[in-house]
């Protein structure tokens, strides 16, 4: 991934030293084993553990000539070793060592996103609270229906996060497998019992049954959770593009004193990272769909995943850990306008009113539904067309007047009543799972 969009400590995960590391922790594990077994020397496992050290150059100057990262990779860490090193990939395949490492990398990813969500959640349930009163109008279709708060807003975001940190933490578990079985699952070299010993060692689960490699239902499950993730990320990042609308003008991204909207406009004050946000979306949608390709391998393995992983794994979980660092300080210094929130309520009309009136004129006025429906968007739509107050409109129409007293009427528009049961709403964030550091 770019630097432009790479945070220092997802970076480290993917290095190529990061990389080589973890296959040598698998390589030492493995022999670890076969010491216990009795199979490989322990004096010359001691001397690989203390003298064994990876080099990337020297690596990539090996593989210019085999052509395989893996075979340089045992030749190099061999040469720093000397005599001891003829052990070094003993009963091995080189999936055993690449499938399991990459699981050990995929997990240190996993916990860098999973902490940057438990962060996030823990401030939108705290900005929640503090905005459940902030009152608001609710749109469908883009057009004003009923007033909500934008605690329910945020509220809404916090409890999206928790599915996708849950569906992120179960992909996670899932991918963290590693295997020894082989060069087709059969442990045709090495027993089940190393494999076990070194999968205890490395804190992962094993494949029950592997054929060359781990079955990339698991890699494609966790781009998936990504990309959901990516996505709900989009959906939050868009309505707050769509709030910033001069035209409406609720919410605004933090502005910072020398930033820049424009080269031509000085006025512009623009969402430009909340468009980053759902441009990225996109591409972790790519990745997800890249994993889905990888699962139809031929046989008991061919190679076509490998390279798609070496890009779409280190891409994903950097971009995703990027969109989730972002959108927090996005969060964390959004601009709140409930001035101009009231603002827009007002200039609605009291049309929010017409769904208290509809059941009020049924419940207490005696009319057939199809009756009050008719009465009620007729005066809905005059208002509207004359920009006038539905509540006005109302109170003169004879048939209205009928079945309601002017109390009734009023009611129907008062917004208190509309919105009495969001301290029930905002209550419920006391379920979701975060962290004591998250919470103030």
């Amino acid at each position: 991934m770019i630097p432009r969009y790479t945070q220092p400590e997802m970076a480290a995960v993917w290095t190529d030293e990061a990389r080589f590391e973890h296959m040598l922790r698998v390589e030492l594990a493995s022999l670890h084993a076969l010491a216990a077994q009795g199979t490989v020397p322990a004096q010359a496992v001691d001397a690989i553990e203390r003298r064994g050290r990876v080099d990337v150059a020297r690596i990539a100057e090996l593989e210019k000539t085999t052509d395989h990262d893996v075979v340089a990779f045992v030749n190099q860490v061999a040469e720093t070793v000397g005599e001891a090193g003829r052990y070094l990939h003993f009963g091995l395949t080189s999936s055993d060592v690449v499938d399991t490492a990459l699981a050990l990398q995929c997990r240190s990813a996993a916990e860098l996103l999973l902490g940057e969500l438990d962060e996030l959640i823990g401030l939108l349930v705290r900005k929640a609270r503090e905005h459940a009163g902030t009152v608001m109008m609710g749109r469908t279709h883009s057009v004003h229906a009923e007033p909500i708060t934008l605690g329910i807003k945020l509220a809404t975001w916090a409890f999206e996060l928790d599915r996708d940190r849950k569906r992120l933490r179960a992909a996670a578990a899932d991918l963290a497998t590693g295997k020894l079985s082989g060069p087709v699952g059969t442990y045709s070299q090495l027993g089940p019992e190393i494999e076990a010993a070194v999968m205890a060692e490395l804190g992962l689960a094993l494949d029950p049954v592997s054929t060359q490699i781990i079955q990339r239902d698991r890699h494609a499950s966790f781009l998936a959770a990504i990309a959901i993730s990516g996505g709900s990320l989009e959906r939050f990042a868009t309505e707050v593009r769509n709030l910033q609308h001069t035209e409406i003008g609720e919410l605004q991204e933090p502005f910072g004193r020398g930033q820049t909207g424009s080269s031509a406009m000085p006025h512009k004050r623009n969402p430009i990272l909340s468009e980053r946000i759902a441009g990225l979306a996109r591409l972790l949608r790519g990745y997800a769909l890249a994993g889905l390709e990888d699962q139809a391998l031929w046989h008991e393995r061919d190679i076509s995943h490998s390279s798609v992983e070496r890009v779409a794994l280190p891409g994903a979980t950097t971009l995703l850990h990027y969109m989730l660092v972002r959108f927090r300080g996005l969060v964390d210094g959004l601009v709140v306008r409930p001035e101009r929130m009231r603002e827009n309520l007002d200039r609605g009309l009291g049309l929010f009113g017409s769904s208290r009136l509809l059941t009020t004129l049924v419940e207490s006025g005696g009319l057939t539904r199809e009756k009050a429906y008719g009465i009620v968007q007729a005066a809905a739509l005059r208002a509207a067309d004359e920009r006038r107050p539905l509540r006005e409109l109302v109170e003169s129409d004879p048939d209205v007047a009928l079945v309601l007293t002017p109390d009734q009427i009023a009611a129907c528009f008062d917004e208190t009543r509309l919105l009495r049961h969001v301290d029930a709403v905002i209550a419920r964030l006391d379920t979701l799972e975060v962290p004591s550091h998250a919470r103030s």
